[in-house]
């Protein structure tokens, strides 16, 4: 079972790491919102970062978004550096949990999952890179078991809106699910939208190395999951979807990669039929299709060469036609903005054999909440936090690597976010 208790030693139920990044200040703002969640309505916390004036600038802009003024007395500050392995010691022996806001994580993240495991922190990411997030898997999740320390990668909008509306959707089906597909929509406001160009400078590394997560993958040496029903088939590059009544494409984050990690852990660890899982992103009209084009092309194209990840990093609103931007959306583009994942399953009706014949069976699922990069990030990030604290029973038994699903697969996490605006439906 976890340890989740706060000590004379171990005084913060939270500490976030790198408070004063782009997403980090958001998450400090989620943090401040819900303190009577903690265990016994008390919350005790601290941020952390290389610098303690952007720190302290932090914690005042949360004091005066939210006129909470008793902030800047009550949140302690601890300077710790992903370059100094004993500040980041130092951090995590003070902390049940990191909230590790600092990426691109292929550079940063590991140095902090030491720690925390070396230390006895639990450690949460909100991290949409799956070489890191399986690398992670593959070399810390025994060494954290013997620890008790449970490492719970992609729990902000990569990826707990498909992970958990995956368990959902066969949670709310009467009988075997055998497959799943989503289709996610991003709505924004007359404003318009766009992504930190943190988020665009994992994706220019993560495609550049692709054949590394591939030989990667091959160190797990996993059999093949089993299918049940008929093999769920994939989809073309671009289609127009009649689900969601507009061109599509797969969906290029870590979604499917940490959906089948979930499924393989329910299969292998609770005996469950696993889920087969296709992920699809709605572009919308033709205008946004030659847009695509033309930057996929560039984008494909100056990823394989040094000169050409400078450029795209340099220059992100106009390789990405201004989805992604150096200053990230503004307050008014996030209360604006909107997403939705239509989850589309099939499956056998209780008393029907999955080994036999197609599938007869379907369900319709949403899962629907507020901008997703740094509204709904925060929402998640911190309620799978205080899952942790409030249902430590309900985890898995030992610590471990572990996503989102398979983590708080048997808690209210679910519940807790639609309380919060994440909301899980059955159409």
């Amino acid at each position: 079972m976890a340890h989740v208790e706060t000590s004379s030693s171990r005084p913060y139920h939270l500490v976030i790491f790198g408070a004063s990044g782009f997403t980090g200040q958001f998450v400090v703002e989620e943090v401040a919102r819900t303190v009577s969640e903690g265990p016994k309505g008390n919350l005790k916390w601290a941020v952390a970062g290389r610098s303690k004036q952007k720190l302290e600038k932090v914690v005042e802009q949360a004091a005066g978004v939210l006129s909470k003024p008793e902030l800047r007395k009550e949140v302690d500050i601890i300077v710790a550096d992903v370059g100094e392995p004993d500040s980041l010691a130092a951090m995590c022996k003070q902390a049940v949990i990191v909230l590790n806001c600092v990426g691109p994580y292929r550079f940063y993240g590991e140095p902090v999952v030491k720690a925390c495991v070396e230390n006895g922190a639990h450690h949460i990411d909100i991290c949409g890179e799956p070489q890191f997030l399986e690398g992670m898997q593959l070399n810390y999740s025994s060494q954290a078991a013997d620890k008790g320390v449970y490492i719970i990668g992609s729990c902000g909008f990569d990826s707990i809106p498909a992970d958990m509306g995956v368990l959902y959707t066969r949670d709310q089906f009467k009988g075997t699910l055998t497959a799943v597909e989503s289709f996610l929509t991003v709505s924004s406001g007359p404003d318009g939208g766009c992504i930190h160009d943190g988020t665009w400078q994992s994706a220019i590394y993560g495609f550049s190395d692709g054949p590394k997560l591939q030989s990667l993958r091959r160190k797990f040496n996993h059999k093949p999951l089993p299918t049940f029903g008929s093999k769920l088939k994939r989809r073309g590059a671009l289609f127009f979807s009649n689900e969601i009544q507009q061109y599509t494409v797969p969906f290029m984050g870590s979604d499917p990669s940490v959906v089948k990690r979930t499924q393989r852990f329910v299969a292998e660890e609770h005996q469950a039929t696993p889920v087969q899982y296709g992920a699809y992103a709605g572009i919308g009209g033709i205008g946004n299709i030659i847009k695509l084009m033309f930057a996929g092309m560039m984008f494909w194209f100056l990823v394989k060469f040094s000169f050409g990840r400078n450029l795209l990093i340099k220059h992100p609103e106009f390789f990405s036609f201004g989805l992604f931007s150096k200053a990230g959306p503004t307050r008014k583009q996030m209360e604006a903005s909107s997403f939705q994942f239509a989850f589309y399953g099939e499956g056998y009706p209780d008393g029907e054999d999955p080994s036999h014949g197609k599938p007869t069976s379907k369900i319709r699922t949403l899962v629907q909440g507020p901008e997703c990069g740094y509204v709904a990030t925060p929402i998640a990030m911190v309620q799978a936090a205080l899952t942790i604290l409030n249902e430590s029973t309900a985890l898995p038994k030992k610590g471990g690597v572990y996503t989102p699903g398979a983590a708080f697969a048997k808690t209210t996490l679910v519940d807790r976010l639609n309380k919060h605006g994440i909301q899980f439906s059955v159409i």
